[in-house]
């Protein structure tokens, strides 16, 4: 027996998986490395001869109907895509992975080759379901080194609050990293690589239905602006320490141009305030000596002209002048169209809907009772829409509260969307994040397991309705 017989050695600082094998960076010839940024989460990387895109989202609205795009992409937008050689999308979020915008792309090219790491929850989870076709999505391990040719290599890694479905990237070339944690709360639990030749995060806020889709209690007006006000300077504040930490030479604040622009979001729109990258990027200036680019669709960063002189008037080429920087209109009629037609769907003519929905949705033995209203657009009761009960102690329907003591949510929802996502099996992002909901609680707690349930955890297949509808008729 040796002496270190029941012992767990535990390796504290185990090696950064980017460190296996390092490169020296060489030297860029002006022009081989170029990142366009084409709008929202989407940059377009020529790396030597080969071309990359991250996280397309170019048309059609994410979460449901709530988010459009803020910026007008560059008209080139689909032929860029089709260039491409490979694809990176980050996390299942349709404003990261955009089916109408992958439909267009599969149409001509289903066989790109799309890489996403090996989430809990596949980020192409729904793949079968959405009707685009593609066939080639590659699912990588998480720390390790995907190489694309000699000079070209990428990494995923997992972020460290949200490992189930959120993920950043670094992809090196000749040696130069370009570091982009996209939506993560604590990227790879916190261990990044430091001196990046450019490194992308986010930064806007506002990317969640908390706390402008709440009434009730302490949920005023001026509680829920001073709110977010602190919140977004408490964020903007972190990217900076994080930026300072890291020492990228280049950082650029992309991944927060989504606009409220439907006319009945109009009070989000105007209560959800966001950071502003140019308030950011002065903040990591005052700190240190990053070099910060605010990104417009369709400006190019020559990275070898950057590194070799940030005040290279050529190192940033801006859109020509005249450019449309920003979308002033909006086709929200398909959309909207395909999510009102679950609204007469014959499912919903029988009201043990619920009871199937709910059973397939598996969420139980939990002391919660939530009250589901189906609502028009200004969030009243939708006439002849269900107003019900579910008690998810025992998954009851009562037709009261139940007398016990028990936390209490009210949850009005837009009839179109919640029957659209009920239908289809989708998960409640679409609901919470796309701001299609009014909550209410009491006592004004954050349920946790329910919500972690409906936004992550629901069945990878939708409910079997055609076999309901055969046990109906």
């Amino acid at each position: 027996m040796d002496g270190n017989d029941g012992l767990f050695l535990i390796e504290l600082n185990p090696p950064n998986p980017w460190d296996s094998d390092p490169r020296t960076p060489e030297e860029l010839a002006f022009g081989e490395v170029q990142i366009t940024y084409l709008t929202h989460a989407c940059m377009d990387l020529k790396l030597g001869d080969k071309r990359m895109v991250f996280d397309p989202w170019l048309i059609g609205p994410a979460f449901a109907r709530g988010w459009w795009l803020l910026h007008e992409p560059p008209s080139d937008w689909l032929e860029r895509l089709c260039k491409a050689d490979l694809i990176y999308i980050s996390h299942m979020h349709s404003d990261h992975l955009s089916y109408p915008t992958l439909k267009q792309l599969s149409q001509r090219r289903p066989d790109i080759p799309i890489y996403v790491g090996d989430t809990e929850r596949p980020v192409f989870w729904n793949l079968d379901q959405s009707g685009v076709q593609l066939t080639n999505i590659n699912v990588v391990p998480f720390g390790v080194w995907q190489q694309v040719d000699k000079n070209l290599r990428f990494m995923i890694l997992m972020d460290g609050v949200h490992p189930e479905m959120d993920t950043c990237i670094i992809v090196e070339y000749k040696g130069h990293k370009i570091l982009n944690t996209v939506d993560c709360t604590r990227p790879n639990g916190g261990r990044l690589p430091e001196k990046a030749a450019l490194m992308m995060s986010d930064f806007a806020g506002g990317a969640s239905g908390f706390p402008m889709t709440f009434s009730g209690g302490k949920f005023t007006e001026e509680w829920k602006a001073q709110f977010i006000k602190a919140e977004r300077r408490k964020l903007l504040n972190y990217k900076a320490q994080l930026v300072k930490d890291l020492q990228p030479r280049i950082y650029c604040p992309f991944a927060g141009y989504f606009v409220e622009s439907h006319p009945s979001d109009k009070y989000i729109k105007e209560t959800n305030i966001k950071n502003d990258p140019i308030q950011l990027n002065n903040l990591i200036k005052k700190n240190c000596d990053v070099v910060t680019w605010t990104p417009r669709p369709g400006a190019t960063l020559d990275l070898g002209r950057m590194l070799k002189d940030p005040t290279d008037s050529q190192g940033i080429i801006e859109p020509p002048e005249g450019t449309k920087i920003y979308k002033d209109s909006w086709d929200f009629g398909p959309y909207l169209s395909t999510l009102h037609s679950a609204v007469g769907d014959e499912i919903f003519l029988h009201s043990s809907w619920i009871k199937e929905y709910f059973t397939w949705a598996g969420f139980k033995s939990y002391n919660l009772v939530v009250r589901m209203i189906e609502t028009d657009e200004d969030f009243n009761p939708f006439p002849g829409g269900y107003d019900y009960l579910v008690d998810f102690l025992d998954l009851s329907f009562p037709k009261e509260r139940p007398s016990r003591e028990h936390p209490y949510e009210e949850i009005r929802s837009r009839v179109d969307v919640v029957r659209y996502v009920v239908k289809h099996g989708l998960l409640w992002d679409d609901l919470y994040i796309g701001f299609q909901t009014r909550l209410q609680r009491d006592p004004d707690i954050y349920h946790h397991l329910f919500w972690n349930h409906f936004q992550i955890k629901l069945p990878l297949t939708p409910p079997n309705w055609k076999s309901f509808l055969m046990h109906c008729s």
